[in-house]
């Protein structure tokens, strides 16, 4: 990927975040780089294509929990503690990620954009399942509740906790409150 398009996908991401998938157009983009429409053309085919682009980036930075089941030496709550809070801490970073990933309206109405955020959240669920499966076969997890539910109830949690902040404009300190949500959500999973 070229520094251009690395622009395009930072300033789109940033458009997004304060002005709403609506102010993502185009000329917006242009306007924002100070580049010619057609120059971000050369770079991306259509605004479709720079969406898809960015789900990349974020596929990219989600990345490091592939690798969370193979620890061998955690324990499956140390597991989910370390993704949910190098999780927290991208979003702390990058605030403008969330009103992007947690816009379901961006992706709804585009089949190519619908089946690749749908494809990236069921690999992430996958893995946060495979964890679960682990530590209830090792005890470390109860076991009356099926895999799949309890990766529901955990990353719905922490969606929930992520947007609230996002929507309260980055008050609160989104650590410490994850910190909180990561020791109730470990409670509520001990066997």
């Amino acid at each position: 990927m070229t520094s251009r398009q690395e622009e395009i996908i930072d300033r789109s991401i940033e458009i997004i975040a304060t002005r709403g998938i609506q102010g993502l157009t185009i000329r917006n983009l242009s306007l924002e780089i100070g580049i010619t429409e057609p120059a971000i053309y050369r770079h991306f085919r259509s605004k479709t294509d720079i969406l898809l682009a960015i789900l990349d980036k974020f596929e990219e930075i989600l990345f490091f929990m592939n690798e969370a089941p193979v620890e061998r030496k955690a324990t499956a709550p140390e597991k989910l503690e370390r993704i949910f809070l190098r999780i927290i801490e991208i979003f702390s970073k990058e605030p403008s990620h969330i009103s992007v990933i947690f816009s379901e309206e961006i992706f709804k109405n585009d089949r190519v954009l619908k089946e690749r955020i749908t494809g990236i959240l069921k690999k992430k669920r996958k893995v946060i399942e495979e964890i679960l499966r682990e530590g209830q076969e090792k005890g470390e997890i109860r076991k009356d509740i099926d895999p799949r539910t309890l990766s529901l109830i955990v990353m719905g949690s922490l969606r929930f906790m992520i947007k609230q902040w996002d929507l309260h404009d980055q008050h609160e300190n989104l650590l410490k409150e994850g910190k909180k949500l990561i020791e109730g959500i470990q409670t509520i999973l001990k066997n």
